[in-house]
């Protein structure tokens, strides 16, 4: 069986698009081959900065012959649909069967396609893969209707064998396939013939060319690290990077060399960022400072000079980036030791959202929702109300203007040296995270309360001008805060209602929607008095009391009735959220379910300490034997209490047991009952499971003796009473009824 290979030369195909571009070209290819009945048995795909290649192992030389029956009009149909019948057919009348079938006498055509030799099917399959490729961005050029991602010079096309090779003829717009390509731009010897995969590889190696993209990444950060160990230093690690400049050459050359002492003092991650973006530098830092002292540079080829021309050209370049930065860096400092009042100011005057208010707006709503939940996170109000003050300072300075990426991290240097203390400071950089599931999770009291408040806020902000996620779309990444509050919350071990600060904030929203300075005044006032006074919890109730209750106009009274349904709203979507992320840690669904269900699940710490009591407790024999008996008893009252008519919740009493075993059962409720109301008190829902797991032997006991449904209806209303306090004492614990199994 013959082998494939495909290589389509232009000129630079953008970095960020080789590898999405490669994988394109293997699936739409072999897609193509495999409908039309040529399998293969292997496919790999690569791609450098001016070709994508595909090489295809073992495919078949022709497709197999198919035959295939078709069903058609039924006999004395009139005959123009019998025509079109043998036109799609491809058959002539003599060629119809007639059948009988259940609904009388019908036509049928039996059709053999004959196979169809390799180099057409993949002439075919190419040519509609160049045609209708999924390039982001495309151009044309020239007279052609061609477009391609930059202008297509040629078309290697080759089925190998043993025998020798053979072209694949193809010609679009003019571009004939061959069996030539070239080289290196600069370094290679020209055009030159391939008769297979393994002999194109090496030639192109010996051309100045690595086809493999990850092996001249491997190639740069082998021959980078080991440049910068030898003068004492360490490459820092950049992926992204690394990936992006493999995709810039061909034949990589790394080159290591200085940054001007000019620039030495300058944040590492000023520097980092600058190189990275702007030249596509690597940073090598001294470990024992942590400065970035060097940085390397990625050739695409060698010189005479071992590169001392283009790192000259270089340094040229980067000395002006590094002039910019450096002028940045100084003028924020100069700002920002004044007390970065200018740029507080400023934020009043860039928007967040039109129907949300400006970033003052938003840092306002912040500061006074972290202030709040500073109490739970042990960060001390004023220390919280500042920090959420400074949090988005910098996102006026001009370091962020023009690296938006380093937004918080400069606000950190810029919160030290307007002297701010080291929370303050560190919380401006902290507050953003966690940016996603990977992501590290801030401790420190006052960054968590921040990164809680900011999170928050824009939620409630979003949901009260009910922009959510719909969908796969989400522009404002709700899902995302969402996740970042769950993990704040568990990560941190913080005990707080979510319910109360929704219906805080909720109101915020409100008051700037409505333009009501008195409400606005209300949510405002001395809140640390407040919560000095009511603790958190009470403030939130006594201030939006006191905001329904009497010093608000009449028309704030309707928000009595759409706060509760919007914040019921927000906590069912963090509840969506949570489940995801505690099913990726082995919880099951129904398990958090059943605690969803039950009171409080507004506090999300207490909601995941009984969904992982409860998963461990159905995960052992006692557990499973006993859910199976609390079903069984909530089956049998649920159908009496239906048929009856009548709830059976009170009046079981001993003296109605006929059977020892129904004594027992009364006996272990009793001891039971108290342990398990007083665990779920102390939330040590583990003991009050196990304390539930001692009822499994008297209830299994208890349904093998007697019959629920007794002819004495005396004793079958106390055995449904009985019944009753068993779910009554289970579902203590969990909505029991919610757990498979």
């Amino acid at each position: 069986m013959p082998d494939l290979l495909i290589e389509l030369f232009s000129e630079e195909i953008p970095a960020r698009m080789q590898a999405r571009a490669a994988d394109d070209l293997k699936k739409k290819v072999t897609d193509g081959l495999v409908e039309a009945g040529l399998t293969y048995a292997h496919a790999r795909a690569f791609s450098t900065p001016r070709r994508l290649t595909l090489a295809i192992e073992d495919l078949l030389e022709e497709s197999p012959t198919v035959k295939e029956e078709r069903k058609g009009p039924k006999v004395g149909a009139p005959d123009k649909a019998i025509e079109g019948f043998l036109r799609g057919a491809g058959v002539s009348r003599e060629d119809l069967e007639e059948r009988e079938t259940p609904k009388g006498a019908v036509y049928f055509a039996s059709i053999t396609k004959p196979g169809r030799a390799a180099a057409d099917i993949v002439a075919e399959v190419l040519e509609d893969t160049i045609r209708n490729f999924p390039w982001p961005k495309s151009m044309r050029w020239g007279a052609g209707s061609l477009r391609w991602v930059r202008p297509l010079h040629s078309i290697l096309c080759i089925l190998s064998a043993e025998d020798g090779h053979t072209v694949v003829p193809l010609d679009i717009d003019g571009i004939k396939s061959g069996d030539t390509t070239e080289g290196h731009r600069f370094k290679g010897s020209g055009r030159f013939t391939v008769h297979g995969f393994e002999d194109y590889e090496v030639k192109l190696k010996r051309d100045r060319v690595i086809l493999n993209a990850e092996e001249r990444a491997e190639t740069i950060w082998n021959d980078a690290t080991n440049m910068a160990f030898a003068q004492g230093l360490e490459l820092v690690e950049d992926k992204g990077l690394l990936a992006e400049v493999a995709g810039l050459v061909e034949w990589p050359v790394v080159l290591m060399g200085d940054i001007a002492e000019d620039f030495l003092g300058l944040p590492p991650e000023v520097l980092q960022t600058s190189m990275k973006e702007h030249q596509k530098f690597f940073s090598v830092k001294n470990p024992k400072t942590g400065r970035i002292e060097k940085f390397v540079t990625v050739a695409n080829r060698e010189t005479k000079d071992n590169g001392e021309t283009i790192l000259a050209g270089n340094q040229k370049v980067l000395f002006a980036r590094l002039s910019d930065a450096k002028f940045f860096w100084e003028n924020d400092i100069r700002v920002a030791s004044a007390g970065a009042d200018a740029w507080l100011e400023s934020l009043n005057n860039v928007t967040f959202h039109n129907k949300l208010g400006s970033q003052g707006d938003r840092i306002a709503r912040i500061a006074a929702l972290a202030s709040e939940v500073a109490q739970v996170t042990g960060a001390s109000f004023g220390e919280a109300d500042k920090a959420a003050r400074w949090a988005k300072a910098d996102l006026s300075s001009e370091m962020v203007y023009e690296f938006p990426e380093l937004q918080g991290l400069m606000g950190r240097y810029y919160g030290e040296a307007a002297g701010h203390s080291a929370a303050v400071a560190a919380a401006a950089e902290e507050h953003y995270s966690p940016l996603g599931p990977s992501d590290d999770v801030p401790t420190a009291p006052v960054s968590v309360a921040v990164a809680m408040a900011d999170k928050l806020d824009t939620l409630t902000g979003f949901w009260a001008i009910d922009e959510k996620p719909t969908g796969s779309k989400d522009p404002f990444a709700l899902r995302r805060a969402a996740l970042g509050v769950i993990r704040l919350v568990l990560e941190n071990n913080l005990r707080l209602s979510l319910d109360a600060h929704f219906d805080r904030q909720l109101l915020r929203h409100k008051a700037h929607e409505t333009q009501d300075d008195k409400l606005a005044a209300v949510l405002a006032k001395d809140l640390e008095q407040e919560i000095a006074e009511h603790g958190v919890l009470g403030a939130v109730v006594h201030t939006v009391k006191a905001a329904i209750d009497g010093e608000l106009p009449k028309h704030i009274e309707a928000l009595r009735e759409t706060l509760p349904d919007t914040s019921t709203d927000l906590l069912s979507f963090f509840h969506d959220r949570l489940k995801v992320y505690l099913r990726d840690q082995g919880v099951r669904h129904d398990v958090i379910d059943a605690c969803i269900a039950m009171q409080g699940n507004d506090d999300l710490a207490l909601l995941v300490a009984r969904a992982r009591a409860l998963q461990d407790f159905v995960g052992t024999e006692d557990g499973e034997n006993l859910l199976q008996g609390f079903k069984r008893a909530n089956n049998i009252l649920s159908q009496a209490e239906e048929k009856d008519g009548v709830e059976y919740s009170f009046g079981a009493d001993v003296k109605f047991a006929e059977d020892d075993s129904e004594k027992a059962l009364f006996a272990a409720l009793d001891a039971a009952e108290g342990a398990i109301a007083s665990a779920i008190k102390a939330e040590d829902f583990a003991s009050a499971m196990g304390t539930m797991a001692t009822l499994r032997a008297p209830i299994d006991a208890f349904f093998e003796a007697v019959q629920v449904n007794s002819d004495n209806e005396v004793v079958r209303r106390n055995r449904l009473n009985l019944l009753s306090r068993i779910r009554v004492i289970c579902l203590q614990a969990a909505d029991l009824t919610r757990v498979e199994g």
